[in-house]
């Protein structure tokens, strides 16, 4: 059986139902919100499907979980290992990496997500190809957007959707 959380709620307000059902071997599914995973996830448009992990995490799984330092609940992708047993994520579309991040912070791990009616698994083809291009790119993506960035501000173009979001930030 599968829950299907589809009005908004704030993650911590159901956490404890999406626990309990993980750990009762079940999947939970729901619309992520957020740019970090970009492109990957889209920001309230997927649809991500998850379970209780069996063991350890792999590299490149996309658990959900609860921040230690300030208890936001987040779904990045695990890049590396720690020699304490800890794990080093980081969003899709980040570059500054999250250690510190253990076994009992993780809530589940995504199995699949759904775009526009079509569902990609961890084990597609498709799904493969983009971590690795992703992942791979990385350095060249961050040394992209670090020159993009100094690049608007010498010849002073603004960023529209940094503009319409402080807007809309300081309009609420």
């Amino acid at each position: 059986m599968q829950i299907f959380l589809s009005k908004e709620f704030e993650l911590g307000d159901v956490i404890d139902i999406i626990s309990e059902k993980l750990e009762s071997g079940g999947t939970v599914t729901f619309t992520p919100n957020g740019t970090s995973m970009l492109p990957m996830l889209r920001d309230g448009e997927d649809v991500v499907v998850l379970k209780k992990p069996s063991g350890r995490l792999h590299l490149f799984d996309i658990p959900l979980y609860k921040r230690p330092s300030d208890g936001h609940f987040v779904l990045h992708r695990v890049l590396d290992f720690q020699s304490d047993g800890g794990y080093v994520l980081c969003g899709d579309n980040q570059f500054i990496k999250e250690h510190g991040i253990y076994d009992k912070d993780i809530i589940g791990v995504m199995t699949s997500f759904t775009r526009k009616g079509k569902s990609y698994t961890p084990e597609s083809v498709r799904y493969r190809m983009y971590i690795n291009i992703w992942y791979y790119t990385r350095p060249f993506r961050r040394a992209y957007r670090f020159g993009s960035t100094k690049t608007k501000r010498l010849l002073g173009i603004s960023d529209k959707k940094k503009e319409k979001t402080t807007k809309k930030n300081t309009e609420e």
